[in-house]
């Protein structure tokens, strides 16, 4: 599993590192304890939130790729275009000769982030929506 990099702010510090050192039932243990004391449920907290909302501070997981922009070295970022979505040469030239174009929805961050990078050291332009 990944680990992501959040920045604990100086009044948090010593909680968190706190928690971190705890097991698995202690964790468990302190959040019924939470529970109780605030009479709060984590589980009604995830179902709180309206089906395809993104709450502030969420981290989006679905996104779209568009081409911009073919760029000066367009055989370049025909060649990634073509390799990254599977597509026939002439396929991935109209695509690239048809920038500002979307490439691909719905993509995982980690696949969107990489056909990004492909295409920028080709010469292209790429938003992620």
């Amino acid at each position: 599993m990944d680990e992501i990099k959040v920045e604990v702010p100086a009044k948090f510090k010593d909680l968190v590192d706190g928690i971190e050192k705890m097991s698995v039932l202690d964790l468990n243990e302190l959040v019924k304890l939470l529970e109780k004391k605030f009479g709060v449920s984590a589980a009604a907290v995830a179902v709180a939130a309206p089906a395809g909302a993104v709450a502030a501070g969420e981290e989006k997981t679905s996104f779209n790729v568009e081409l911009t922009d073919g760029g000066a070295n367009k055989i370049a970022v025909i060649k990634v275009v073509k390799e990254a979505l599977g597509l026939g040469l002439k396929e991935a030239k109209d695509m690239v000769d048809g920038a500002p174009i979307m490439m691909k929805e719905g993509m995982k961050k980690e696949e969107a982030d990489a056909i990004k990078k492909k295409i920028e050291e080709a010469g292209g332009k790429i938003t992620l929506k």
